[in-house]
């Protein structure tokens, strides 16, 4: 028998039957009235019978029409909010950038405490060992004193208690011919022993005491180290001061930075990462300086050299601050009433400072302001004017590089190294990375990421090649030495937490790492490991003081030679930071700076530094007697930095105004 099977439509229920929908725009309030009209007072659809009842005296439009202003209303904001909503995106990515930046920070700083306090700990264990072994050595030699007279005390009370017990055991029997003999010997052994040598003075003594000066060494643990932060936002930072209204050709100018959270809160701590880039629309850019005032308040100074279109960029943490970029008036000195210029210069040179007031003046002063500077451009920079002078023929071989950011182009290069493997370095400062060329300036490679991590790079200047063929190079914003391999792998960092802005990186004889601190104006030489050797130098202007130093040298004493920049100055130190020589002053003369940037010495000691603000290169023995310089009237520099000597025996400079490096012939 077949089971009965129910279709799929098939219920035990009734039928429901479904009522017809209502029609389109039915007033709610009255069955079947359709709503056609608009209450513009209670924006509300209204019938024939809503607007002749409690709507009679309101103002009425179609619905058609209300429907059709509220969907451009509300096409309108949508087109607000998608205009918007890339705004946001772009937001949201910078966010979570800076986000991970910080959370990559805090990994680096905790891995540096960690190293640092386990680097204390062995220090601490070491000594621990060295004091126990000096405590077992000291105690052993007393020791082994007392123990060795201990010895000859013991032996002669036995002896002579022995002596004794057989005379008194003698005196005791009667006296015979038979005894006589025997006790000879007894008095001649007793003489023997009542004159005999034993010490019975200490020859030693039982002291053993640690000095152990704790008090200092627990107070520096507990400052050991801070953590430097600060809550400014760039949006909320500006800038004023007369070097934004108007600045005049050759005279420094001063802006005044305030950083803000935010809220809008001025800050009170330094320590913000601040950059500051004057530059034109070719590119060309003008050297300054920053000046942190520890406040939350920032200087900058700096020297228009010519007339032109002038743009000034403030960034905090790499973000525009409120009006950044500025639009500059440039104005020749003749336009200028003297009090102007007066006022200005003065208002740069009383830049506040935390050093000596001698000290904030050069710092306020920038190597621009000479007039030569002016026309820097022109060939009798490359070469000085004076009849006397005897140049030596050095041609410029080739040039390399124009502004961009593609292989063999560079925007404000600054450090250059040269390898025995016959390679250039250029640390490319603005594109954030390092460029390599062959000797004949064939682009080999380049590498280098921006950022804010290890292994990133944020403002490269300056580069050197260690011996074992790994690159060093120095990150100014970073504030850290990054040390890549030769195929430009990054290996290690050193120097975070200590450096302030180093700008130059060489290598001395011993495989250390120097490292020319600009901000800190201090050089700290490091171990390729991170340990620091030692360190010296402080802001001034005496001899072992610097104002700016930018980059340093090794002659073959192992000597140290730094080119301090705002003191017009180049300085020869020993590996322990001792003044060996020191030559140069403020001019345009011979052996004279006008802030001296890169430096290099020769097979045969002869050192050649760059002359930033004359645009020349000069050539000095290695007493420091100028020479002559070298010919570069044929493409003249403009702002050179970086210098070194290529494995073939020829210079090769950044050319950092013009961006791009020279290398020319030197006959040495």
């Amino acid at each position: 028998m077949e089971a009965h099977q129910h279709s799929p439509d098939s219920s035990s229920e009734e039928c429901t039957v479904l009522e017809a929908p209502p029609p389109k725009n039915a007033c709610e309030q009255h069955a079947g009235k359709v709503t056609d009209l608009f209450c513009s007072l209670c924006e509300c659809a209204l019938c024939e019978d809503c607007a002749c009842g409690d709507h009679a005296e309101h103002p009425r439009v179609a619905l058609c029409q209300a429907l059709e202003q509220q969907r451009s209303s509300l096409q309108e904001s949508l087109g607000a909010v998608q205009n918007r909503l890339p705004q946001v995106s772009d937001s949201l990515a910078v966010v979570k950038e800076i986000l991970q930046q910080l959370t990559n920070q805090r990994a680096s700083i905790e891995e540096d405490i960690q190293s640092s306090f386990e680097d204390l700990h062995k220090q601490l264990d070491v000594r621990k060992s060295v004091l126990l072994m000096e405590l077992e050595v000291t105690y052993g030699l007393k020791q082994k004193v007392l123990q060795a007279q201990v010895e000859n005390l013991v032996q002669g009370e036995g002896d002579m208690t022995t002596a004794c017990t057989q005379t008194e055991e003698a005196l005791a029997g009667e006296a015979c011919a038979a005894t006589l003999q025997a006790e000879r010997e007894l008095k001649d052994n007793l003489v023997d022993l009542a004159s005999f040598g034993l010490s019975c003075q200490p020859e030693e003594n039982d002291q053993l005491d640690l000095l152990l000066e704790t008090d200092g060494l627990r107070k520096s643990i507990h400052n050991l180290g801070t953590i430097v932060t600060t809550s400014a936002v760039a949006s909320q930072s500006e800038a004023m001061g007369a070097g934004l209204e108007q600045c005049v050709v050759g005279h420094p100018a001063s802006v005044t930075i305030v950083t803000r959270d935010k809220s809008g809160g001025a800050c009170k701590n330094g320590n913000a990462i601040l950059s500051a880039e004057v530059f034109t629309p070719d590119g060309s850019i003008v050297d300054g300086e920053i000046l942190d005032l520890k406040n939350g308040t920032y200087e900058f100074v700096y020297t228009v050299p010519k007339e032109g279109d002038f743009s000034l960029a403030l960034r905090l943490y790499d973000q525009h601050i409120r009006g950044s970029p500025f639009k500059l008036t440039i104005a020749r000195p003749s336009e200028v009433s003297p009090s102007t210029t007066t006022a200005t210069s003065s208002a740069a040179n009383a830049t506040p400072s935390t050093g000596s007031s001698e000290g904030a003046k050069r710092r306020g002063k920038s190597p621009g302001q000479k007039k030569k500077s002016s026309k820097r451009a022109s060939s009798a920079l490359g070469t000085p004017r004076r009849k006397t002078q005897n140049p030596i023929e050095d041609d410029l071989i080739f040039r390399i590089g124009t502004k961009g950011r593609n292989k063999g182009e560079f925007t404000n290069l600054q450090g250059v190294a040269a390898s025995a493997n016959d390679r250039i370095l250029i640390a490319d400062s603005n594109n954030q990375c390092v460029q390599i060329f062959s000797n004949l300036g064939e682009f080999k490679s380049r590498f280098g990421v921006r950022g804010r991590s290890p292994g990133q790079l944020q403002r490269p200047t300056g580069v050197a090649v260690h011996p074992s063929g790994d690159i060093i190079i120095a990150d100014y914003d970073n504030k850290w030495v990054s040390i890549f391999s030769s195929e430009g792998k990054f290996k290690a960092k050193l120097g975070a937490g200590r450096l302030m802005g180093p700008k130059g990186v060489s290598v001395d004889h011993n495989g250390h790492v120097i490292v020319v601190d600009n901000k800190a104006c201090t050089v700290f030489i490091f171990q390729p490991t991170g340990k620091l050797i030692t360190r010296f130098g402080s802001r001034g202007n005496g001899d072992k003081q610097f104002a700016g130093p930018h980059f340093a040298a090794v002659n073959k004493n192992n000597e140290i030679i730094v080119t301090d920049f705002h003191n017009h100055s180049v300085k020869v130190f020993t590996p322990e930071g001792e003044l060996v020589l020191k030559f140069g002053s403020n001019g345009e003369g011979n052996g004279q700076f006008n802030a001296p940037t890169g430096v290099a010495v020769d097979v045969n000691g002869n050192i050649i530094v760059a002359d930033w603000g004359n645009s020349r290169i000069q050539v000095f023995d290695g007493s420091g007697s100028f020479l002559s310089y070298i010919n570069t009237s044929a493409d003249p520099l403009y702002g050179p930095q970086g210098l070194a000597l290529t494995s073939d025996g020829h210079v090769v400079v950044a050319d950092s105004g013009n961006h791009c490096f020279k290398v020319y012939r030197y006959l040495q």
